[in-house]
């Protein structure tokens, strides 16, 4: 029995070393193709059709709460004392956030409920724009279909990163590329450089969850860095080669969403994701052109705020694209 478990882990393990390998080679494809954001957009467009086509894989999840909470520390160290100056100048957005949650929600349990046919408990949970894992226990608590309640969010994060990025670079004119041009290279942190930001990754979950502040993981550590910068203890983000292997995770971790799903068996579910998303990055396009017009917020960081992506991906864009990155964070918890 036990040589069975062992022959298991190794599986477990090959699978997710495949899986991470398929990201890393798409990231790299991607990034030879010039595409934006190339290491978090490839590992999601590849291990999604390599899950969907059949290969045995399994998600690197057990990583992802390690490489999050660098991602956390890198976007602290954008945040600025002018942040404080910057805070009443977002109050017309948080105003604002509430009907946009309404509108979008509605919108999109319409969709689950009208067109895709689904009960009341599963189209609630379907189309409500929070987390994935989140979303997922509590629908599957309160009755609803879990896989439908997966699928939902894992296509509607998908579209809006996707199609987010490509609004960006067809329509706005935005590029990427903030961050390869801003190379942190691991010998440039002193060893006091790495005391503080490893320290600032380490006690940041656990000290969220103790406040129980939302998205501890990536939040908490934001916090203590952007704390760190703003008394100038420390003035470099984490290397950039850990940035690069967090997200590769983070997309891999997407992409792997779909594992066990096939395109015949799940069409109309993903069909129902699409139309979802698109029409909640619709209402959020709205939002963020009312919000540009009363505020002198830009349209693109408004939309980065109001759309209906996960924190971590949402942040990243916003710091890939230019934005500010401190606005769409504080928006998305």
């Amino acid at each position: 029995m036990r040589r069975g478990i062992i022959q298991s882990s190794y599986a477990q393990a090959w699978r997710t070393v495949l899986a991470l390998g398929l990201g890393a080679l798409s990231g790299w494809g991607a990034f030879k193709m010039h595409a934006p954001l190339p290491w978090m957009i490839g590992p999601l467009v590849g291990v999604t059709i390599a899950a969907l086509s059949g290969v045995p894989m399994q998600g690197p999840n057990m990583i992802r709460p390690i490489v999050i909470p660098v991602l956390g520390v890198m976007l602290g160290s954008s945040l600025t004392p002018a942040i404080f100056v910057a805070l009443g100048h977002w109050a017309t957005t948080l105003v604002l956030l509430i009907p946009f949650l309404f509108a979008s929600a509605a919108a999109s349990y319409t969709i689950y409920r009208r067109i895709g046919g689904y009960d009341r408990t599963t189209a609630y949970f379907c189309a409500m724009p929070g987390g994935l894992n989140d979303m997922v226990v509590m629908g599957t608590e309160a009755g609803g279909v879990e896989r439908k309640i997966a699928l939902a969010h894992a296509a509607r994060i998908f579209v809006v990163v996707v199609f987010v990025v490509l609004f960006f670079g067809l329509v706005l004119g935005v590029t990427s590329g903030g961050m390869a041009r801003n190379w942190v290279a691991l010998s440039v942190l002193t060893p006091r450089d790495w005391l503080i930001l490893t320290g600032c990754a380490i006690i940041g979950a656990p000290l969220a969850k103790a406040l129980h502040l939302p998205a501890a993981t990536i939040f908490g550590p934001m916090l203590l860095s952007g704390a760190a910068h703003i008394l100038q203890l420390v003035s470099l983000p984490p290397p950039s080669l850990l940035i690069i292997l967090a997200q590769v995770v983070i997309g891999t971790v997407l992409g792997c969403r779909f594992i066990g799903a096939s395109v015949r068996e799940v069409g109309w579910d993903l069909v129902l994701g699409l139309l979802s998303a698109l029409t909640m990055l619709t209402v959020a396009l709205l939002f963020a052109g009312l919000v540009s017009w009363l505020t002198n917020v830009q349209i693109t960081q408004a939309f980065l705020a109001f759309s209906p992506g996960g924190l971590a991906e949402m942040s990243l864009l916003a710091l890939a694209m230019g934005q500010d990155v401190a606005y769409v964070s504080v928006l998305h918890v």
